[in-house]
């Protein structure tokens, strides 16, 4: 604006200048002389100097002038300070709405357990939760570092790399806090990516509960094609006559044998479903634990004379409120297993006692032990500390996972101490107020 008032003035001046010379010397009839030329640049000089001095007292108000406290004697520019006020209103209203929903953003961003990073087209990030940095085990970064600074293993780069190309793209991270579910999606404009969306999801316990599903659906296979397969074997004898009539019986008990292992493996799924699907219904009533104990020492008479073991009962009556046929199992299995992996001569011992809010059962006995680094497994479904001698030994390998879903069904704890040789003690603690 500067140069064009400047130009304006200076060109007005210099031809108004340049044609009162001409004229004058038109009139006079005399030639231009050297005092004319110097004449001529002076009045140049002179229009550029004027020139630059009134642009600078035009323009001064404009540069000086404060649209909050307009000082102006040109009312020719009040409409221009106005629209300027104006405009530098609503400049300030859209920065606080700006400033406002960034701020709303990173608070519902910084507060989720998911991880979230947002990238430019050069994958520079652009913004980035904590919750991300966390998941993926990074150091802190700054805002324009590149995506990769949070992790540079081959399979999130090849991830990062099929979003940028405008697929979206999946892939799981195994780090050394967990397993992490990576999804990248594009951010298209037409049809030229300009950025990413990359959400950060922990499946660690997803990732197990899948490998147990796997692990659960083979053992039950396993399971269930073992005395089939000896049932069907036995029975195909029997029906084309290639048994001798003496051998029939103990056939016949085999397949008798065979059928209660698939009765009890059956039985103990079923426990199990129920207990995963919490379907048993919460109708608890008053349970004397004791008599439940002595219930159970009395079904295991014979599994316990077998091996001649001695089953000893302590403690108190105790009630607490809860479900009599899950405390039973519960009770049963603990007792099942002390009997089964006991020492033959040996003993077992049941102790019903209580504390101040807690009724604590604690079954123990003398047999093989648990090795320390199998304790924190055994719960699960069909886990074998030893499969070749727990094949053995009659059962399902649900027992422990039946007494660990009903003491959860019934909010308490359990936990199992152990030493090789001489013995593990499993100690149940139930709420006397469920």
């Amino acid at each position: 604006m500067y140069r064009k008032i400047f130009n304006a003035v200076f060109l007005t001046a210099f031809f108004s200048a340049v044609a009162t010379a001409v004229i004058i010397k038109a009139t006079s009839d005399a030639d231009f002389s050297l005092r004319d030329v110097v004449a001529v640049l002076a009045v140049i000089i002179v229009s550029a100097v004027v020139s630059a001095v009134i642009a600078g007292k035009i323009l001064r108000p404009v540069v000086e002038a404060d649209p909050d406290n307009p000082k102006i004697n040109y009312s020719e520019l009040n409409p221009l300070i106005e629209k300027i006020r104006r405009q530098k209103g609503t400049i300030s209203r859209k920065n606080n709405e700006v400033r406002t929903s960034h701020e709303q953003l990173s608070l519902i961003t910084e507060n989720m357990n998911e991880g979230i990073i947002i990238a430019d087209h050069r994958t520079n990030i652009l913004s980035c939760n904590s919750s991300a940095v966390h998941l993926l085990g990074a150091r802190k970064i700054s805002i324009g570092q590149s995506i990769y600074c949070l992790n540079n293993s081959e399979n999130f780069r090849r991830c990062i790399q099929n979003a940028m190309g405008g697929r979206n793209s999946k892939c799981i991270l195994r780090t050394h806090n967990g397993d992490r579910e990576i999804i990248a999606s594009p951010s298209n404009l037409t049809d030229t990516v300009n950025g990413i969306v990359v959400f950060i999801f922990d499946v660690t316990e997803k990732q197990q509960l899948e490998t147990m599903r796997r692990e659960f659906t083979s053992n039950v296979s396993h399971e269930l094609k073992t005395p089939l397969t000896t049932v069907y074997g036995i029975s195909d004898m029997l029906a084309n006559g290639m048994v001798k009539p003496e051998d029939v019986k103990k056939f016949g008990g085999n397949i008798r044998s065979e059928a209660e292992r698939l009765i009890t493996l059956i039985n103990d799924i079923v426990s199990l479903s129920k207990l995963d699907e919490d379907s048993i219904p919460h109708e608890n009533s008053e349970v004397d634990i004791y008599e439940v104990a002595e219930e159970v020492v009395k079904r295991l008479e014979q599994s316990a004379e077998e091996k001649n073991i001695t089953v000893c009962l302590s403690g108190e009556h105790i009630s607490v409120n809860g479900n009599r046929t899950v405390i039973d199992e519960i009770i049963c299995n603990l007792c099942d297993n002390a009997i089964k992996y006991g020492k033959e001569n040996g003993t077992a011992e049941i102790k019903i006692s209580c504390t101040a809010t807690k009724a604590v059962i604690t079954v123990s006995d003398n047999g093989i032990g648990i090795p320390h680094e199998h304790i924190n497994r055994i719960f699960e479904r069909f886990y074998r500390v030893d499969k070749s001698h727990s094949r053995k030994i009659k059962g399902t390998g649900l027992g422990l996972s039946i007494v660990k879903h009903g003491v959860m069904y019934h909010n308490g704890t359990v936990r199992a101490e152990s030493n090789v040789g001489k013995g593990s003690v499993f100690t149940v603690e139930l709420p006397t107020d469920i």
